[in-house]
């Protein structure tokens, strides 16, 4: 298959527990050789593979990278049930597959395969990273590396109120799947003011403009009784490999605050690299020319596409 802009695209699927995850894998430019890197690639919260991500991937494959760039279970074209289900130990779980399924294939060199996350899953190759140990190189831009400081985000632009009603619903939804009954869903963006997990003022506008048609604005609630607890941040010590952070210092949504925090837990082997703008906007025009460029530059430093 071929995607847009001429990108060599097929698809594939992975398990991941017993579900199956759907994915794009992108060729390398120039063909496969026997021995190619490959860069992992996944959303943040809510988004899918066809979510403004496509256009990291082509660059990447463009540069001479296999590419993977798959959904998560509940999410897009992978399977789970129920739908819209954030749950971070599954996403995990994805990321893990992910990571097993390129490792099967002959063509993959075990030792150059990096992961890219964005948003909540720029939390989750750090924690990717460091639990598997052999992972060669990291890039996580405008990450989620504080669950609780993105909770208090949210108190601080949206009151207390709407913490509660979040958590009023996170409790609901948690008791409807214990009886087996229908999710409680609750909007991921809406305008300010407006009842969603995400309504900052860019939040609505900024994820509008990389979502496609059919795109679901909801997620089950129950997230939001959890979300206090995962802190990427923690495991970045624990990351062996060399780490790229791209923070947004106006970010309404991942307070870069803790993805300072992170890079300085890492230590020497991470880059942090601060850019002057929010956490939507690194995915379009000159925001997203100068992310994907800074991470393509730190893979082809650090983790270069063809063998030598």
């Amino acid at each position: 298959m071929t995607g847009p802009a001429g990108a060599a695209r097929r698809d594939v699927t992975f398990h991941s527990s017993g579900k199956l995850c759907a994915g794009w894998l992108y060729a390398p430019a120039g063909g496969w050789g026997e021995r190619n890197a490959c860069i992992i690639m996944a959303h943040g919260l809510g988004g899918t593979r066809d979510a403004g991500l496509e256009p990291y991937a082509r660059r990447f494959a463009a540069a001479g990278y296999a590419v993977l760039l798959f959904d998560y279970r509940h999410f897009g074209a992978s399977e789970g049930q129920p739908r819209q289900l954030v749950s971070v130990r599954r996403q995990l779980e994805d990321w893990a597959a992910a990571v097993a399924f390129m490792r099967s294939m002959g063509e993959i060199d075990h030792e150059r395969i990096g992961l890219w996350g964005s948003s909540f899953s720029g939390g989750h190759v750090l924690v990717t990273a460091a639990r598997d140990g052999k992972i060669a190189a990291v890039a996580a831009q405008g990450p989620m590396m504080d669950g609780f400081a993105a909770v208090w985000n949210i108190v601080s632009y949206a009151g207390i109120g709407r913490a509660l009603a979040l958590t009023w619903a996170g409790l609901r939804d948690q008791a409807a799947a214990l009886f087996g009954r229908p999710p409680v869903y609750v909007p991921l963006i809406a305008p300010p003011g407006q009842f969603a997990v995400m309504s900052s003022h860019d939040a609505d506008s900024g994820y509008r403009a990389i979502t496609p048609p059919g795109w679901r604005n909801s997620m089950a609630a129950r997230l939001a009784l959890t979300l206090a607890l995962y802190r990427p941040r923690a495991y970045a010590s624990r990351v062996k490999c060399p780490m790229l952070i791209l923070a947004c210092k106006t970010d309404s949504v991942a307070p870069a605050s803790a993805a300072l925090a992170a890079a300085r837990l890492a230590g020497p082997k991470a880059e942090l690299i601060e850019y002057d703008f929010g956490h939507f906007d690194i995915y379009v025009g000159s925001g997203f020319e100068r992310s994907c460029g800074d991470a393509l530059k730190f893979f082809e430093r650090v983790m270069p596409a063809r063998a030598e």
